[in-house]
Parts: C-alpha cells; sequence; structure tokens
C-alpha cells in the first residue's frame, strides 16, 4: 500500500488531480455548512432526527438538508433527472440509439443538466411546503417572497453541484456525483462517534462492540457482492486464413451478481418518499376525507416495520428491473455469433440468449437480496440496539465502498498506464 501511495504521489499530473479532487471536496463541505436565514436549525435537525425518511434524503444531499444549507438538495434533482433518461431509453427507440454513440451521449448529458433545473425547482418548493407545515415550526410564516428567493437559491445550490461533480470526473478520478457523495456520508461519521461516545456508558459496551462487528461484516459482505462475478465460459471457432489459423480460444464472459449498483435504493427511496411528501400538501385541507387521508398516509409510513417491509419490497423488485434495463441477453448473443463465438453445450443465438437470461435472473436473486437487506439494516439495527445507524448504515456503507472501489481501481489504472508508457 505504502509503495503504491508513493507511486501516485511521484506522478506529478495525478497528484495534482488527487488534490484538485480535494479542494473540490472541501468547497462542497463548505456550501454544505452555510444556511439559508430565517430556518430555526435546532428544530430541523430534531426533525431529522426523528424521521427516517427525511433522514435518506438528508444522506443523499450530504448533510446539507440538515442543515437548511444552500446546496440542500445536493445533486438529488440531478440524479432524478439521469434516472427519467435512463427510463426514456427504453420507451424511445431514438434515444436508445443516442446512447449507443459519443455525440448522441453528449446531448443527452445536455438534456439532464437542463432538465435539472426544473427538477430543483419543484424540489425545493416541495421541501420548503413539507417544513413549513411540519410541527417542529421549523418555517415561520414566510412571504411569497422569500419562498421564490430560497428555490432560487436551493437551485442555484444544486447546479454549482452538478458543475463541481462533473469538474471531478474530467480528473478520471472517480464519478465526482459519486465521490459527493461518498464525502457527505464520510462527514457525518465523526459527529456520530462524537453522539455515541457522549451517550456511553459500561453497560452498552457489548452492544456497540456487536454494533462494530456488524459494520465490518457488512463491510466485507458489501465487498463480496459488489466485486463478485460468475463467468461464463466462451470458446471461439476455429477458422483458417490463408496459411494461418485463427480462434479456438477460450474465454469467459463476466456476469457481475450486482449489476444495478445502487440504483434501486435510489428507486426505491424516491417512490417511498412520493407519498408522504404529498400528503403533506392535504393535512390541513377543508375536506374532511381529504385531510384524514393525508394524515392516515403520513402515519403508514412513518410506521418502521410499514416502512421497513415496503422499502425491502421494492429494493428487491427494482433490482430485476434494472438489471433488465442495462442487461441485454439478446444483443450479448447476437455479439457472441457474429463473431464466430458460443457457450460450451450451448447453441449459438436464441438459445444462448435464453441460457444467459435465465443465468443472470438466478444471479441478480442474491443481489436483490442483498441490496434490500442491506437497505433497512438501519432499520433492523436501530430496533435491536437503539442506536441510530444511518450515518453508517448499509446503504452508506454499499456507497462508500462501491466510490472506494471505483476511485481505486481508475487510480491503478492510470498507474498501470504509466508502467507500460515507462
Amino acid at each position: 500500500m505504502w509503495s503504491k501511495l508513493e507511486q501516485i504521489w511521484q506522478a506529478k499530473d495525478l497528484r495534482k488531480n488527487i488534490l484538485f479532487v480535494l479542494a473540490m471536496l472541501a468547497i462542497f463541505r463548505l456550501t454544505a455548512h452555510i444556511p439559508i436565514p430565517g430556518v430555526d436549525v435546532i428544530a430541523l435537525r430534531d426533525l431529522f432526527s426523528s424521521n427516517q425518511i427525511l433522514g435518506l434524503l438528508n444522506l443523499f444531499s450530504g448533510g446539507g438538508m440538515q442543515n437548511f444549507s444552500i446546496v440542500m438538495m445536493g445533486v438529488a434533482p440531478y440524479i432524478t433527472a439521469s434516472i427519467m433518461f435512463q427510463l426514456l431509453a427504453m420507451i424511445v427507440p431514438k434515444l436508445e440509439e443516442m446512447q449507443k454513440e459519443e455525440s448522441g451521449r453528449q446531448k443527452i448529458s445536455m438534456w439532464t443538466r437542463y432538465i435539472t433545473v426544473p427538477l430543483a425547482l419543484v424540489q425545493s418548493y416541495s421541501m420548503i411546503v413539507l417544513l413549513r407545515n411540519s410541527s417542529f415550526q421549523v418555517l415561520g410564516d414566510i412571504s411569497a417572497y422569500q419562498i421564490i428567493s430560497m428555490m432560487i437559491t436551493i437551485t442555484a445550490g444544486t447546479v454549482f453541484l452538478m458543475w463541481l461533480g462533473e469538474l471531478i470526473t474530467e480528473k478520471n478520478i472517480g464519478n465526482g456525483i459519486s465521490i459527493m457523495i461518498f464525502a457527505g456520508i464520510i462527514a457525518g461519521l465523526p459527529s456520530a462517534v462524537q453522539q455515541m461516545a457522549v451517550t456511553f456508558d459500561a453497560s452498552k459496551l457489548f452492544m456497540v462492540l456487536g454494533f462494530i462487528a456488524i459494520a465490518l461484516i457488512t463491510v466485507v459482505g458489501v465487498v463480496i457482492i459488489t466485486e463478485g462475478q460468475r463467468n461464463v465460459p466462451v470458446s471461439y471457432a476455429r477458422h483458417i486464413q490463408g496459411n494461418k489459423m485463427y480462434g479456438g480460444t477460450n474465454t469467459h464472459l463476466p456476469l457481475r451478481v450486482n449489476m444495478a449498483g445502487v440504483i434501486p435504493i435510489i428507486f426505491a427511496i424516491s417512490v417511498v418518499l412520493f407519498p408522504p411528501m404529498i400528503a403533506q400538501f392535504f393535512v390541513n385541507a377543508h375536506t374532511v376525507w381529504i385531510a384524514n387521508a393525508a394524515t392516515w398516509t403520513i402515519t403508514i409510513f412513518n410506521n418502521q416495520l410499514v416502512y421497513g417491509i415496503m422499502y425491502f419490497s421494492l429494493v428487491f423488485a427494482f433490482t430485476y428491473f434494472y438489471t433488465e434495463v442495462i442487461f441485454h441477453p439478446e444483443r450479448i448473443a447476437e455479439n457472441l455469433q457474429k463473431q464466430g463465438a458460443f457457450i460450451p453445450g450451448i447453441r449459438p443465438g436464441k438459445h444462448t440468449e435464453e441460457y444467459l437470461g435465465k443465468t443472470v435472473y438466478k444471479i441478480v436473486f442474491v443481489g436483490a437480496l442483498f441490496l434490500a437487506t442491506i437497505a433497512v439494516l438501519p432499520l433492523i439495527m436501530r430496533y435491536f440496539t437503539g442506536i441510530q445507524a444511518l450515518a453508517v448504515g448499509g446503504t452508506s456503507l454499499l456507497i462508500v465502498v462501491a466510490v472506494v472501489i471505483d476511485i481505486v481501481k481508475q487510480i491503478e489504472a492510470q498507474l498501470t498506464m504509466r508502467e507500460y508508457e515507462g
């Protein structure tokens, strides 16, 4: 490890890229602590600590939402816009064709940025109304002008983070958006440790040790599942061209256990958040049954058991759904056939497509079960230990480990490239 760090430090351009990324993350963390005026910060933190759903939102905003900062929405609107275009590519053939070309991907990226702005305005307004109608009196009586100025400020903060993310991505150290989410999660770790240390007593020793052991086991499990793959053997047919024989080699087709990454969790969070957020607008409705329905919806989603079962089921289902979006066995079977390759014992064409589809669905079951368990792990740990584990919960660990693995791989790739150049 030390030799690798020495190599990184000696590579001048790589060292500059890493220092640049660290500087951008420092700016991101600074903006996350600049609050918007007119907010009771103490009441806001009490609200987030008492609500698991808002806690998840705060997680993806990098802690900025809990401070009601100028970047309180984080990169959530940008992620939403990206997901929208990924889903549209399934429906619109033109978008699907554009994704295969570099110029098309650049256009889709530009459209994603444009859509991010109105999404940020809508999401910021929804959050302002949600906080204003909460029982914690986070926002007092604010005028329409104040609401508009808050919306513009929050939207500008989202666009600023989107720009920072793209600057980080250009340095080839990792995905900028993921790294910022990673930085927000890590930033919440010291305060969680401090809170645990302040409230610690000797009677909780075994509980804390058990909590640490579960966290370590979770990290190991995340690494195994993230890196886990099944290698499907592939053989290339021999053919003679002139006086030489080509092909006849054996290789493999890697099928990852967790193809979807953390996208199913993000999808599930969006679906789980939608009903209670909409219900907040109708709590004070003049029609009695509408107000009662809104109150009932909020109560149901605040029930930890109902929320946990729904969250688990949605993550499991979305894992299969997103794998279906990104994995196309018919294309792989077609490409193998064009290249003169085949899976031993399986006929090329339709039979190969069916074999790959069945194999992936079996593998994805393990990945979906793992992701769903990881998603509800904070709820389980909170039930048994009473410790708020969100700062180092399952979703957080999954994101942290996935980002770290991606960063390490990209840095190693750059070091390997320099060795070849040398």
